[in-house]
């Protein structure tokens, strides 16, 4: 069992570990599961002025920074570098970080798109191993703020039109 998998066990979260090929990005995840890159959140650990947070996102969605900023209320939001995260991270793979900020007194942000999945897939600190969780299960007594963090990619946004 990983620290992951030992959390959610003791916070009476049930949940499936799935073993997979080696991903490293939420695109490959989904590929490795044969399922819907929506389905999948990536954890992205960003540097802000009062140390580092994580957002979490559809693996489908890239981050926008500006609504980051204003999720955390700092004006300077950053991509924490590879570097940072091998460092203040230990024992999680890179890609492979997951979204339980009280796992290491992290600030959490959630996309609001990410709750509206009846669950969801998410590394759980290895390259080779998911956790498929309930969204609201995952989420509960887990502090977290819930705001947009993502915006629609161009071709979304002529289907719009």
């Amino acid at each position: 069992m990983s620290l992951v998998t030992d959390q959610l066990t003791k916070r009476g979260v049930p949940h499936e570990v799935i073993s997979h090929e080696q991903a490293y990005t939420s695109m490959d995840e989904a590929l490795a599961l044969g399922i819907s890159a929506d389905e999948v959140v990536k954890t992205i650990v960003l540097e802000t002025s009062s140390g580092h947070a994580i957002a979490v996102i559809p693996g489908s969605r890239r981050l926008d920074i500006r609504a980051a900023e204003k999720a955390v209320g700092a004006k300077h939001v950053r991509l924490a570098t590879e570097e940072e995260i091998e460092k203040d991270f230990p024992g999680y793979e890179l890609g492979a970080m997951p979204p339980l900020g009280s796992l290491h007194g992290t600030p959490t942000y959630v996309d609001s798109e990410v709750m509206r999945h009846d669950t969801v897939v998410f590394a759980a600190g290895a390259q080779t191993e998911s956790v498929k969780v309930r969204t609201e299960d995952l989420f509960r007594n887990e502090p977290v703020t819930i705001a947009p963090l993502t915006r629609l990619s161009s071709a979304d946004e002529g289907l719009l039109e």
